[in-house]
């Protein structure tokens, strides 16, 4: 009997919601932190495997939004439960679940204090990330986008480092006000449509006037998320603060919901406005792209490293979102989620050598491969693919957007094509100070090389790396026909869009 079979006629969505709610409401109950582990990584696998079901179960030949759940939530202001993935949000969905187990595992010597409340934290968070990929009512949607707002903050408030308090308000503030513009978005588009429904928003003939000024709000709370340049400083204290398990959902899953929203609302609900701001957020990707290299060069500290060129790998995501042709948005899906693999492994590699010498200063962890040679494997391979080597992940995913940024725009490519570079540079000095160092190496002689628990941690996400690398087709496969759909809805509206651009 097949997963497919067991979870014909289960609701798969609401299933993947609220069990992670259902696994923190009982690990209230654990009084042991040994038990509360446990029960953690047993409840986020279980939560992963029964995922699988979406990609066995996924019907890749259509654009319509499948395993749908609908029902009356409250009806005198036309608000419903409303779920479904298409071939976009379902990769994401799996990403998010996949990745949860991980953070367990990654979190099992790291957070000493407060075990129970920790692990609460990140199961309510992965029921909110989940519900933003699934839902397709707007009150839903900015239910769970605010849900997942708040055990974000206190991760990086409570469990974070020197800094924390500081990062953790910073993080608030900026998120808070990318939230209260969509809010003002959304509301303006029941005014106009009468519907909450997500889907119903869509490709529906607003004045143009009107889709600017919706847009232009989507942008601003989109792009805070993402972070776009300029409104990236949260990111850097956020990450560095944060506990490894907080890095990672940030880095895996929290910023791909800025790419998901341009791609779920301002592309299909206002085509127009997008083609008149595609020129300048072009332009910002590319900034991004080289900002981000250029400042990942000159960090020491290797979580610093590691957050600013998530900056950079992010603008990659947008350029492809807004070159507006199937290979740039094909290949901006492949960034988020290799992106969601990559850097979050990088975050837990940078996590195991904090907890071996308490500092991330790469000058303080030069030299330790002779010491550790299983970790530096891993650590070699993510490397590799953070700087797109050909045969990982990274590579196929960058590729599209380069292929179709020259599509769209030569001098685009041309600009972005350093960021590539620097990405090289910046890993492949990460890669050399940690694996030999130079001639006057702090004495390393003591530290022990990666335990069973790290092994696990790393070696789904090594999979990914080289699976996706070799083999990128069922990825492409699942997300094709929705991303033609999404084409063809933007370029409804292309006729109007030659009046509006610059």
């Amino acid at each position: 009997m097949t997963l497919s079979s067991l979870t014909e006629g289960i609701p798969v969505l609401s299933v993947l919601i609220f069990s992670p709610l259902l696994a923190a409401a009982t690990a209230v109950l654990i009084p042991n932190d040994r038990l509360l582990r446990w029960w953690s990584l047993v409840s986020t696998t279980a939560i992963a495997v029964f995922s699988l079901a979406l990609y066995c179960r996924f019907d890749p030949a259509t654009a319509r939004f499948q395993f749908a759940e609908h029902a009356a939530w409250v009806p005198w202001l036309k608000i419903d439960y409303s779920l479904g993935v298409d071939g976009i949000s379902v990769l994401l969905v799996l990403l998010t679940t996949l990745i949860m187990p991980l953070c367990v595992l990654a979190s099992w010597r790291y957070i000493k204090a407060r075990v129970k409340e920790f692990m609460i934290c990140m199961l309510v968070m992965e029921a909110a990330m989940v519900g933003v990929f699934c839902a397709l009512d707007a009150v839903l949607f900015f239910v769970f986008w605010e849900a997942m707002l708040i055990p974000m903050a206190l991760m990086i408030g409570v469990w974070g480092g020197p800094r924390r308090i500081y990062a953790s308000i910073k993080f608030f503030i900026y998120t808070m006000a990318g939230s209260v513009l969509l809010l003002v978005a959304l509301i303006a588009l029941r005014l106009q449509t009468g519907s909450f429904s997500i889907p119903g928003m869509m490709g529906q003939p607003y004045a143009e006037s009107f889709q600017i000024w919706v847009c232009a709000a989507f942008i601003l709370s989109f792009a805070i998320k993402v972070p776009m340049f300029p409104f990236h400083t949260w990111l850097p204290a956020a990450h560095v603060e944060a506990p490894t398990a907080g890095s990672v959902i940030l880095a895996s899953v929290l910023l791909k919901m800025g790419t998901y929203g341009f791609l779920r609302f301002c592309l299909p609900i206002t085509p127009l406005a997008t083609h008149a701001f595609a020129p300048y957020l072009l332009w910002f990707s590319v900034v991004a792209i080289l900002y981000g290299g250029f400042t990942a060069l000159a960090q020491s500290d290797m979580k610093k490293l590691v957050a600013y060129s998530s900056v950079g790998h992010m603008g990659f995501a947008t350029l492809g979102i807004f070159v507006l042709n199937t290979n740039g948005l094909e290949g901006a899906i492949m960034v988020m989620i290799n992106h969601g693999v990559t850097t979050g492994a990088l975050f837990i590699c940078v996590g195991i050598i904090y907890e071996r010498l308490h500092t991330r200063d790469l000058g303080e962890a030069a030299g330790i491969g002779k010491s550790m040679p299983v970790f530096m494997g891993f650590l070699g391979m993510f490397c590799l693919s953070s700087l797109a080597f050909p045969g990982t992940n990274s590579f196929i995913g960058e590729f599209l957007v380069l292929a179709g940024g020259f599509a769209h725009a030569k001098l685009l490519v041309v600009c972005a094509v350093p960021g590539v570079v620097l990405a090289a540079a910046y890993m492949l000095r990460l890669l050399q100070r940690v694996a030999w160092g130079g001639e006057n190496n702090p004495v390393h002689t003591g530290l022990k090389d990666l335990e069973w628990r790290e092994i696990l941690t790393l070696a789904p996400l090594l999979f990914f790396v080289l699976w996706i690398g070799l083999h990128p087709q069922p990825l492409i496969r699942i997300m094709h026909v929705s991303v033609l759909h999404l084409i063809d809805q933007v370029n409804l509206a292309l006729p109007q869009a030659a009046a509006l651009l610059p």
